[in-house]
Formats: C-alpha cells, sequence, structure tokens
C-alpha cells in the first residue's frame, strides 16, 4: 500500500504505524500552511500531562502560504525550551541517553524552513529506529490523490487514525495512558 502523509513535528504513533506498514510513502511538499495543525506543534507526555511544543513562525500570507515556504522564527530560544522540555519529560525513559546526542543536533542550529526541519527531525527519528523507509515528496499538490490512500488529514492535531492499545510510558502511573 502506498500513502500520503503530510510532514509534521516529531511524526506521532499515528504516522509511524502507517510508515512501517507502507510499501511506499509519500509526503506532501506542495500544499498550503494551515494553522493550529501538528506542522509545527507536537504533543510529549511531560509530569503533568500532556504538553504542547510549538514551533514559531513567520507567517507572511493571510491563506495562500506554500508549507514549503513558511520560515521559522527564530525570535524566542523555542529550541532551548523544546530541547529541555523533552530531556525532562524523558530523561528518566529506558535508552533516552542513547538517543540524546542525536536529538541534541536538532536543536543546536537555527533552521530556517519549517519544512527543512520537520524532515531532519523524521530522518533523525527513523535513523535511530533502524527503519528503513522508502519515500519521496510529492511534486504538485493533488486534492484527490490517485495512486495513494490519503493520509493528510492526521496534520490536523484532533485527528485520530484508531484507538492504540496501551503500552508502558514515561507517566502512565500517574495520567493514565496518553495516545
Amino acid at each position: 500500500m502506498e500513502v500520503l502523509l503530510s510532514h509534521t513535528y516529531f511524526p506521532s504513533i499515528a504516522h509511524f504505524i502507517l510508515l512501517l506498514k507502507s510499501e511506499k510513502v509519500w509526503f506532501e511538499a506542495h500544499d498550503n500552511y494551515e494553522k493550529q495543525t501538528l506542522r509545527n506543534r507536537t504533543y510529549i507526555y511531560g509530569a503533568n500531562g500532556k504538553q504542547a511544543l510549538s514551533i514559531p513562525v513567520n507567517y507572511t500570507q493571510k491563506n495562500r502560504q506554500l508549507f514549503k515556504d513558511v520560515e521559522i522564527s527564530n525570535s524566542t530560544p523555542w529550541q532551548s525550551i523544546h530541547r529541555k522540555s523533552i530531556e525532562s519529560a524523558y530523561k528518566s525513559s529506558p535508552f533516552f541517553e542513547f538517543y540524546e546526542d542525536d536529538l541534541e543536533v536538532l536543536f543546536s542550529k537555527k533552521p530556517k524552513f519549517l519544512l527543512d526541519h520537520n524532515i531532519k527531525c523524521l530522518e533523525t527519528i527513523v535513523e535511530c529506529l533502524q527503519i528503513c523507509l522508502d519515500s519521496e515528496d510529492t511534486t504538485i499538490y493533488e486534492k484527490e490523490p490517485q495512486s495513494s490512500v490519503d493520509f493528510r488529514p492526521l496534520v490536523q492535531a484532533n485527528t485520530k487514525l484508531e484507538d492504540f492499545e496501551s503500552y508502558t510510558q514515561v507517566f502512565s502511573d500517574k495520567h493514565g495512558f496518553l495516545s
């Protein structure tokens, strides 16, 4: 099965299930940027429950800016905040120390474009997890793709693919399972 996904900031477990189950993954690279999506936001499980991490962007047009043209605003220390939040949330989890240096690289540079940063995040995780991934970015936008199953709606923060069987999470004893 071939699937079509949107690039997101630290993809969700739903994205990774699709990555692992698919023969080929297409990533949308020619759609318009939408605010309040997982393109510039991710959620982690911290000591106080679900915590949003959002990358500030310079959104220059009202409704028609291509996602690939959205620039990151580096006027705030968002990288330091995100790195410290991830470290605080996951430092006590098994194997974090093995991936800490790989993640550090993502927060030590000041990327210009959000899409480039999201791609680097995905590449880093795929490499850390040793996933063999056959993927490409799209060359044009198709409203209704013909050759792949469209999972682009997963970019919406409130979209769920399915209910997941619970698994051990760092703070699940305190807050329950977070999907």
